[in-house]
């Protein structure tokens, strides 16, 4: 079999003209529709307004508060009501979806997120060890401690209640399910903070 120049070249042309067949064919079995605008729209609600508070320095500060909290938490029966029928045990196993960032341990383990071993009336941004975002710094330097308010809040939606937060959790929405979890959080303490 001799190599001639044309069988090289016909070789080549034929190469060619198959991959480009090849090509169309796949462009039109897997065709993509035109898009008017590019990319996918992701609604996102509005933060609610924090009222400010004058700080030692004079300037104003952003404080965020229970009054801040996200309008699902607010829609429901105040926690105070839920947490009278709460269930610790159904919360322990809700709360199992946090232990892949948060420890539960009474030596205050830290992961991806804070150690919550007494959490319930805790300084927020305070637990020991743990590189807090800004955003969570913030808020711990507004507020004393986490009540039970504050955390039934936080759980339904922890970007709307404390912005710039690193948490990534998107919040638990059932108000019940909050109630159950936080009722279990309470147990995790030498003195569990007395129920409202």
């Amino acid at each position: 079999m001799s190599f001639s120049p044309n069988k090289v070249l016909g070789a080549a042309l034929g190469a060619v003209t198959v991959t480009f067949a090849i090509g169309f064919v796949t462009d039109i079995v897997f065709s993509k529709p035109v898009l008017t605008k590019p990319g996918y729209v992701v609604a996102v609600a509005a933060p609610a307004a924090v009222p400010a508070t004058q700080g030692a320095t004079g300037a104003a500060k952003p404080v965020a508060t229970a009054a801040a909290a996200a309008p699902a938490a607010a829609s429901a029966p105040p926690i105070a009501e839920r947490l009278k029928t709460a269930d610790a045990a159904a919360g322990e196993k809700t709360a199992k979806v946090c232990a892949a960032c948060h420890a539960f341990d009474a030596a205050g383990t830290n992961k991806v997120g804070p150690g919550l071993w007494g959490v319930v009336s805790r300084k927020p941004a305070s637990h020991a060890g743990f590189n807090y975002s800004d955003g969570m710094k913030a808020f711990g330097s507004a507020n004393e401690a986490w009540t039970y308010e504050m955390i039934d809040a936080y759980l339904t939606n922890p970007k709307t209640e404390v912005p710039g937060n690193k948490m990534a959790f998107a919040g638990l929405k059932k108000p019940d399910e909050r109630a159950n979890v936080i009722a279990y959080l309470r147990t995790l303490s030498d003195a569990p903070v007395p129920l409202p």
